[in-house]
């Protein structure tokens, strides 16, 4: 393959998701040409431990026959037909059984988008209008947290907390508040994870307050918040979450587009805290990422109000339910209940990764390492003393990223916290080979900073 003439194309004609497109165009990217298992493999002939499962979503990792005959299948006998117009398809409707038969028991009703951020735009158009079929058509505001991430079209970056985002967003939806987020290690070390989790769920509170009882639609979260960091809240957050949110008239939508379908240890993340939203963003691991396909799966409180008050609800997309997605989602589903992946997670591979990745929290550049299941993050510090930062402009996180390609293990950078979000199929040994790559480019990193800092000393001595 002709690596050099698919980067000046890529360079040419294509514009990547949140990328400085000139960097990239100077740099060139990398071009990933197959994978198998847990690893892809690029046109250089690299190997790379996949640490992210894709985006969070390669849950049953590459080269699964199975799911490919099922797109293959369904191709053949219905490509496409849309959801519209009184009509369904046998994939869309086998695939909403399934779904709501492992949802929790009071959620019987699913609607199908493409994509996580179609979802949380879906949601947000049916808590206020369930609110408004309720005749409290006041309650428009939604709650959600700061440095969270619901999705990158305008309704879901509003609903998200990422002030980036915005900045580039233009005006945002109205009516959406942000709270603190539950980051122990970044914002709350001066007091005790358990108070410091209760605090959190107090500024829920007091925001609820200052809104209005009256006004507020629902508060929307992530179990665990992916892409803001994999931030595991500390372990007194959901309880006193759930007491608050129990005092009032609100909704709560638990975003389960990333810890959804295994990543936790169970089939959704709000079932690992013993939460029972309302309502429940779903995408990513529901196909391993094999097709696009989301959804929203509704509660009966709010499915039942917009079946028997709504009449037409006008909303809708032209890939809702897709035929092919929805089979292989199905597919997937079938798979993982089969093979016990869910379980595996919560018994098996979760605890051996939790148990290996904690001792990278040993290294000089670790201030913390934490897990969850199938998530993991390190906190990259200058003192883990302390647990100063680094300065932004040394940009430690994207250095150690790119060690990490370099040594052969995907491993993504927020700021300065690495993450990973493995395929849930992934064996011991990989595991243990994830965790030394990690550790070797931690090596690398702290070798490389302080060769900068032995270059700067010499240069500031030199000088007159």
């Amino acid at each position: 393959m002709n690596t050099e003439r698919y980067r000046r194309l890529d360079r040419d004609h294509h514009l990547h998701p949140f990328t400085d497109f000139k960097a990239l165009g100077e740099e060139g990217s990398r071009i990933v040409t197959h994978a198998e298992g847990v690893y892809i493999y690029d046109s250089e002939g690299h190997r790379i431990l996949d640490g992210m499962a894709g985006l969070w979503c390669v849950n049953l990792g590459y080269g699964r026959e199975e799911l490919i005959e099922a797109a293959t299948a369904q191709l053949r006998e219905l490509p496409y037909y849309n959801s519209f117009f009184k009509s369904t398809h046998p994939p869309a409707v086998k695939l909403a059984e399934t779904l709501c038969r492992l949802a929790p028991p009071h959620m019987n009703r699913v609607f199908f988008t493409g994509s996580g951020s179609e979802a949380n735009d879906t949601v947000l158009r049916m808590v206020r209008r369930y609110w408004a079929l309720e005749g409290k058509p006041d309650k428009q505001w939604v709650i959600a947290r700061e440095n969270a991430y619901h999705g990158s079209t305008v309704a879901g970056m509003s609903l998200g907390g990422m002030a980036p985002m915005h900045a580039q967003g233009g005006p945002t939806v109205p009516k959406i508040a942000h709270v603190r987020q539950p980051y122990w290690f970044g914002e709350g070390h001066d007091m005790s994870p358990e108070v410091f989790g209760c605090e959190c769920a107090a500024a829920l509170e007091s925001k609820i307050r200052e809104l209005g009882e009256e006004n507020v639609a629902a508060f929307i979260a992530e179990p665990v918040q992916g892409a803001g960091g994999a931030v595991i809240p500390p372990a007194s957050y959901w309880p006193a979450v759930r007491e608050v949110l129990a005092r009032y008239d609100i909704l709560l939508v638990m975003d389960e587009v990333i810890c959804g379908f295994g990543r936790l240890g169970e089939w959704f993340g709000s079932q690992h805290y013993g939460l029972e939203p309302d309502l429940m963003p779903i995408a990513k691991g529901l196909s391993s990422g094999y097709l696009p396909i989301g959804g929203v799966l509704v509660g009966d409180r709010v499915a039942d109000t917009l079946i028997e008050r709504g009449g037409e609800f006008f909303h809708g997309f032209t890939y809702s339910g897709h035929p092919a997605c929805a089979a292989v989602a199905l597919k997937n589903l079938e798979l993982m209940q089969a093979e016990g992946v869910v379980e595996r997670v919560r018994d098996d591979i979760g605890p051996y990764l939790a148990k290996r990745w904690a001792t990278l929290g040993e290294h000089p550049l670790v201030g913390e390492a934490r897990s969850l299941g199938m998530v993991g993050a390190l906190e990259l510090v200058a003192d883990k003393a302390t647990a100063e930062r680094f300065p932004k402009s040394l940009g430690v996180g994207n250095l150690c990223r790119d060690i990490c390609f370099d040594l052969g293990l995907v491993m993504r950078s927020v700021g300065d916290t690495m993450i990973i979000s493995p395929p849930l199929v992934i064996r011991h040994g990989e595991v243990d080979e994830l965790v030394r790559l990690a550790r070797e480019a931690l090596d690398e990193t702290a070798r490389q900073l302080a060769g900068r800092k032995t270059v700067e000393s010499t240069t500031e001595e030199s000088r007159p």
